[in-house]
């Protein structure tokens, strides 16, 4: 997909909410257990109910490769039905690989070739040749996670090297990779101050935010110092709209929670 596409379909859905689809089989609801695959049914029931609130849909895949290759056909099932289904969507399989060489173009090939998937997120720790095998890939993105919103991320992320945060230095180091165009940024909502600085270092680009909702993150403060003129922001929730209830109606109320993110949107669009 082209960020031309995104875009757009930010404009049309006044909305730029991106749904984290990470199933754990211990808190969907009880009935679906019974199924043959269940956390297809659950993504799908999901999906049906909420893609015209959302721009994306961002499954984990530890949360399918735990359950082995039963899990891992989920995950399949799960993108061909967005695919075929919703092909409007942006999809990204918040895999944070890193490798180099060989071995990263075989991690590509998975998930751009394989899975078709639109993006994929990836750790940047080890430089450009692990990173680079990705942007190779023709209307494919790349997430280079930059800032993150763990308690860990202070261990390296904003230590100062040579008078710079490293994270700064991530980031400006990334503009200089071949096919550099190619790429987006994780950056974690609930470190919304440095925003500002990010964008001064990489005005145009996408940036996928989580951290929004259950991790304390605050929208209006990520769209005031992080939104550009295209928006600019893919919004991730997960446990807040997927797991909203774990009844019968869990995709009804996984509506309503998205619905109220995306009224929060087109209330800022607006502006």
């Amino acid at each position: 997909m082209t960020t031309q596409r995104l875009i757009e379909q930010i404009q049309t859905k006044k909305s730029f909410l991106c749904i984290g689809l990470d199933v754990d089989l211990t808190k969907i609801p009880t009935h679906l257990l019974q199924l043959e695959d269940p956390i297809f049914e659950f993504n799908k029931a999901i999906i049906d109910a909420t893609y015209d609130l959302c721009v994306s849909y961002k499954p984990n895949t530890a949360f399918y490769e735990a359950y082995g290759i039963k899990g891992w056909n989920s995950l399949l099932k799960t993108i061909n039905y967005i695919n075929e289904n919703y092909p409007e969507i942006f999809t990204i399989a918040d895999a944070k690989r890193g490798d180099i060489g060989n071995t990263s173009t075989m991690y590509a090939k998975a998930f751009f070739e394989d899975l078709n998937f639109d993006s994929v997120t990836v750790a940047p720790y080890m430089g450009k040749d692990s990173v680079e095998p990705f942007l190779a890939f023709e209307n494919k993105h790349t997430i280079m996670l930059a800032l993150t919103s763990n308690e860990g991320a202070f261990d390296f992320q904003t230590k100062n090297v040579d008078g710079k945060e490293l994270y700064k230095l991530v980031i400006e180091t990334s503009k200089t990779w071949k096919n550099a165009q190619n790429l987006m940024y994780v950056v974690g909502a609930t470190k919304a101050e440095y925003f500002a600085e990010i964008r001064k270092i990489i005005p145009n680009s996408f940036l996928l935010v989580p951290g929004v909702g259950a991790q304390g993150g605050s929208l209006q403060e990520v769209c005031k110092f992080g939104m550009n003129e295209n928006v600019g922001l893919l919004i991730n929730s997960s446990r807040g709209i997927i797991y909203a209830s774990n009844d019968e109606n869990f995709a009804n109320n996984a509506r309503e929670e998205a619905l109220k993110i995306q009224k929060e949107m087109e209330l800022i669009l607006n502006k």
